[in-house]
């Protein structure tokens, strides 16, 4: 029997009944007393585990003196592996997928293999336990009635500045990582491109023996690394404190002003802003001249240059 996958009209397979199911399991971050009794029990019944890297994995197995055999699977190869894994599932057997720490898929390979057995019919439960965004949210200080998780920032600065500058006028805390090679660079475009004074806190090897948790102005914490390189080793969890919204509110009047003033005089601009933004006109008046001024100023230091 066969059905019409709607996504991309090709005809798949419908799994037969007796098919086995894949979990995808959470592993520790760092502690590995931090998994959970259901993980454990999984991954011990399964009949095949799918890691990123067996080696890394087999620490953490021998540990619990789980004897589970392993299969790597990883961002190079597991486009290939979903007929295989999926020829398993077939066959009744049940598979559990691992990352080398952490929730397979964030920030992790996955997506691909899931996203096909998906697709397909596949039966895919999650067995849930450590995070290190979650984590390093938890004890952060910030804000996390809501976030943006970005993952990694580019690793060229120009690239870089760019995907920070997304964030200008952003409310919500950005929750970002980071490698040690990196962050200090990532640091000193962060101020660049936000500001030496935006709030940030830096979560460093969390959960491990020198786990730290930074937290204070961007310059107050690039100083820091600057100036102790034990600071810089390890892995980063990078949030940045959002914009409150009255300062949003305060970039959103600032941009329309600066396109009103280049062609319209300071009352007036300021009455059609003010009218836009449900302002007091007397307070975007100031505004507006001020930016005007700046203008000004801008075009008398170009000519006498």
């Amino acid at each position: 029997m066969s059905e019409l996958n709607s996504k991309n009209n090709n005809v798949t397979q419908t799994p037969p009944e007796s098919a086995g199911q894949l979990s995808i399991v959470a592993t520790p971050i760092g502690n590995l007393a931090d998994i959970s009794q259901r993980a454990l029990q999984v991954l011990a019944s399964v009949d095949c585990i799918l890691a990123e890297d067996t080696r890394h994995s087999k620490r953490l197995l021998n540990h619990y003196a789980i004897g589970t055999k392993l299969r790597s699977c990883h961002e190079h190869n597991e486009d290939s592996m979903v007929s295989w894994v999926a020829s398993q599932l077939d066959a009744g057997q049940n598979l559990a997928l691992i990352s080398d720490a952490g929730t397979p898929l964030i920030s992790d390979p996955g997506f691909v293999l899931v996203r096909a057995l998906r697709a397909q019919g596949y039966e895919i439960v999650a067995v849930p336990g450590p995070s290190s965004i979650i984590a390093a949210l938890s004890i952060a200080g910030l804000p996390t009635d809501g976030f943006v998780y970005d993952g990694f920032l580019p690793a060229k600065s120009g690239a870089r500045q760019v995907a920070l500058s997304q964030y200008l006028n952003q409310p919500r805390t950005i929750v970002l990582l980071e490698s040690s090679h990196r962050i200090k660079a990532c640091l000193l475009d962060l101020i660049d491109t936000l500001g030496g004074e935006r709030q940030i806190a830096l979560g460093r090897e969390l959960t491990k023996r020198f786990e730290t948790l930074l937290a204070g102005s961007a310059q107050q914490v690039s100083d820091i690394l600057q100036n102790d390189d034990d600071q810089s080793r390890g892995e980063f969890v990078l949030m940045i404190a959002g914009v409150p919204e009255v300062q949003k509110d305060e970039a959103d009047v600032q941009h329309i002003l600066r396109i009103l003033v280049a062609d319209l005089p300071v009352k007036q601009a300021a009455s059609i802003a003010a009218k836009l933004s449900g302002k007091r006109k007397n307070e975007v008046y100031d505004i507006a001249q001020a930016i005007k001024d700046e203008l000004a100023q801008a075009i008398k230091d170009e000519l006498n240059a």
